[in-house]
């Protein structure tokens, strides 16, 4: 199973800057800026980010069977 974050393409495909994200979830920018580029993520700073984009935790993550 490969796990694939995709919150870039998610803020891209709404037009929200990563600023605004920080803004609305409360996650410091610096780590949104590496959500896409690292393996491991808070478990708060999942919530926090899915809450503000009214999605769920697993619509973060592009999954496909390898």
């Amino acid at each position: 199973m490969n796990v694939t974050p995709r919150l870039t393409e998610i803020l891209n495909e709404r037009g929200i800057t990563q600023t605004k994200l920080s803004e609305m979830s409360g996650v410091p920018q610096g780590s949104i800026s590496r959500f896409d580029k690292n393996s491991r993520h808070e478990d708060s700073h999942l919530f926090a980010i899915a809450r503000a984009l009214g999605l769920k935790v697993e619509d973060l993550f592009r999954v496909s069977e390898e």
